[in-house]
């Protein structure tokens, strides 16, 4: 070990004695060291049992208390295999990277795959927290991911419109770790808006989409979506491309009344409104997310008289299972699992020395594609 090194432990070892525990992020900062330099001491002081480390603070060992190495046997935070991650950090080897998802199914199957296969390219390993969706569930994961002995967070928090709301998401920077956000978007001025983040260019994919059916020949173009955190950055693609070609507008969609809407009830709204749209307001194609909607719509729509594609022509957002549809629908593709692989990489960049690990940060957004089906 080099002598600065040495040195840098015995301080760090003699301010946990003296304060009985520090925040991570804050000794960093006062120490005027990155989280990362500091993180790798850390581990390497509790794999020797001379300080205790749990969810972003390290506290001094207090007299009979069992090494980290002790308790590894009975399962608890700090084992000896944790701890001895990030010994050898060089492109990625031994680390451990945290991933927190809503689930593991349909969209973020694939941000998935890609990111573990990043991940296990470069030697290190993948670990993954569900959330559900459930309220204040992401930092739950997080904070547990942590003790467990992750290195670094892939993030996606729980935000209903993609972005947080005022007051929401805070959190996210305090965190003691290098953290990316994965298809989350933070606006100027919100302190995650100083996080990396990788996320799919959904206005892009809508525009793109618009742009395809205009040269059809359509000229009123409806956009068909639920309430997800994709909505609104489709909604936005949407409405600049039809602004941007001198479309004419579709009809707005109905208020949609106090208090959230159940599943059956979104999707009867969309139905009655796709039907008027068609019938009243002149509008002859539809960018419909997602595609199980798309699919479970069109039976239904054409018991309705609305003739797909003869009445309305159809591209389905997402593709995860357009090309299933009776009669192969045309789709856009975001790219999930070049999101999760990407987002991987450049956590991993930062983690092992091999990216600027106090350089600027990065907002990555991949350009999702359009696949016409006949």
């Amino acid at each position: 070990m080099r002598p600065h090194v040495d040195q840098r432990q015995a301080q760090v070892l003699a301010l946990v004695r003296a304060r009985g525990s520090v925040r991570v992020a804050d000794l960093a900062r006062e120490l005027g060291i990155s989280p990362v330099t500091l993180r790798r001491d850390i581990e390497a002081m509790a794999a020797r049992g001379e300080i205790q480390r749990m969810h972003g603070v390290i506290s001094r060992v207090e007299a009979g208390a069992a090494p980290a190495a002790g308790r590894a046997g009975r399962g608890e935070a700090g084992s000896s295999a944790a701890a001895g991650h990030g010994a050898s950090a060089g492109g990625g080897e031994g680390l451990v990277i945290g991933m927190v998802v809503p689930t593991t199914e349909y969209y973020y199957a694939d941000v998935v795959r890609g990111a573990r296969a990043a991940v296990e390219a470069r030697g290190a390993r993948l670990t993954v927290g569900l959330t559900r969706y459930l309220p204040g569930e992401d930092r739950t994961q997080a904070d547990r991911l942590l003790s467990t002995g992750a290195h670094g967070l892939l993030l996606t928090p729980n935000w209903e419109a993609g972005s947080p709301g005022p007051g929401e998401g805070a959190w996210t920077v305090e965190l003691p770790v290098p953290t990316v956000l994965v298809e989350r978007w933070a606006p100027p001025g919100h302190p995650a808006a100083a996080l990396d983040r990788v996320a799919s260019d959904h206005a892009h994919g809508a525009a793109r989409a618009v742009q395809h059916l205009v040269g059809l020949g359509h000229r009123r173009i409806a956009l068909a979506s639920r309430t997800t955190p994709t909505t609104a950055r489709l909604r936005a693609g949407y409405e600049a491309a039809v602004a941007a070609l001198g479309l004419e507008p579709a009809p707005p969609w109905p208020p949609a009344g106090p208090g959230p809407l159940s599943d059956a009830d979104a999707f009867s709204r969309t139905l009655e409104y796709l039907c008027e749209a068609v019938s009243a307001g002149g509008v002859t194609a539809a960018l419909i997310h997602s595609d199980t909607d798309a699919i479970m719509l069109i039976p239904r729509l054409q018991a309705r008289g609305v003739r797909v594609p003869e009445d309305l022509a159809v591209i389905t957002y997402d593709d995860e299972v357009a090309g299933m549809a009776d009669v192969p629908l045309s789709a856009v593709a975001p790219a999930k699992r070049e999101v999760g692989a990407r987002a991987a990489h450049l956590l991993l960049d930062r983690l092992s020395g091999e990216g600027p690990e106090e350089g600027p940060r990065q907002h990555l957004e991949l350009l999702p594609r359009l696949t016409i089906r006949p």
